[in-house]
């Protein structure tokens, strides 16, 4: 994606790789450095996620390592819903800090940035509406 004369794609030799897993989303993320540019699925940041409350958690490990405006980030993430993809991209994206900075882990695993949210959704059964609920109960 093009920014001025900027493409955030490729791989560079220094590129450092996270992957981020959230429900079924899955994110591949890429660190190198650079200016703060953060480009997802080929579109910028802000155009991807709109809300303030899923930028800000995109946002997390780059602000608690102090790397906002020091990294360019590129992420393609797939599957699941909106937030789904942007708890997958903050895993990614401490994980790939984790391998650019070393030193930053520990800022990391403070706020608790790089452990995996384990949740799924429960597999529906049979005889049953949903998961675990019931079909409704008659008397007569």
């Amino acid at each position: 994606m093009k920014r001025g004369n900027y493409v955030l794609k490729g791989n560079s030799q220094n590129d450092k790789l996270g992957t981020g897993r959230r429900k079924t989303s899955v994110a591949r993320v890429r660190v190198r450095a650079g200016e703060g540019r953060i480009s997802i699925n080929d579109r910028e940041f802000e155009e991807f996620f709109r809300t303030v409350q899923l930028r800000n958690a995109v946002l997390a490990p780059l602000l608690a390592t102090d790397k906002r405006n020091s990294v360019d980030v590129v992420i393609t993430v797939q599957g699941g819903g909106v937030n789904g993809q942007a708890d997958a991209c903050k895993l990614g994206i401490a994980r790939a800090l984790k391998e650019f900075d070393p030193g930053c882990e520990e800022a990391l695993r403070e706020k608790s940035l790089l452990t995996r949210d384990a949740r799924e959704v429960e597999r529906k059964k049979y005889g049953f509406r949903k998961a675990r609920r019931s079909t409704q109960f008659s008397k007569r």
